[in-house]
């Protein structure tokens, strides 16, 4: 049965909404699982990121720095040589670094599930294309339609293992004359 663009489009338009709520459910629960110490490194993190941050230090630094050099006459100079300052920001930056790593940890361990879920996604396309063009190699072979790609449509019909890929990838990255072998000969 014919399906019209806007049936088609709407169907689709079902297909992404249900991914993308499925996508923001998984997120909000990975969220909710995150250890109280994950939680605070990344408000932390959030916060030393933003414009706020950088404008509370721009003032406190800013009149630390004209309190003890005696151009804001307010208070006496508790700080003359900056020392306590330049201390003060090298205890700061160490912790605000150590944040930073934690969050970007946890980001790389997120961003490691996302591409073996990508790999698989992949994987499973690939697999089901291979299969489409077996049948449909099938039904033109059926129909006696000659093809002028046998060879390469009889290779694109091979499965290839993510194995394959890896070892071939890892002859060619052993080498750099093969790999430049490699890629003139796809040229």
């Amino acid at each position: 049965m014919p399906t019209s663009s806007s049936t088609r489009s709407v169907s689709v338009s079902r297909r992404l909404d249900r991914n993308i709520e499925a996508l923001l459910r998984r997120r909000q629960e990975e969220a909710r699982h995150a250890s109280l110490q994950e939680r605070a490194a990344a408000e932390i993190t959030r916060f030393a990121g933003s414009m706020t941050f950088v404008y509370i230090h721009a003032i406190v630094f800013g009149a630390w720095i004209l309190v003890n050099v005696g151009l804001l006459p307010v208070l006496p100079a508790f700080d003359p040589s900056l020392v306590i300052l330049a201390m003060v920001a090298s205890v700061e930056a160490i912790f605000i670094s150590t944040f930073v790593m934690i969050s970007q940890n946890r980001m790389a361990e997120t961003d490691d599930k996302r591409a073996d879920l990508n790999l698989q996604i992949l994987l499973l396309a690939e697999h089901e294309a291979t299969q489409l063009l077996t049948i449909v190699s099938a039904i033109a072979e059926k129909l006696d339609v000659d093809l002028d790609q046998k060879e390469e449509i009889a290779e694109l019909q091979e499965d290839v293992t993510p194995e394959q890929v890896l070892d071939t990838m890892e002859k060619i990255s052993a080498s750099p004359s093969k790999a430049r072998d490699a890629r003139s000969r796809s040229l």
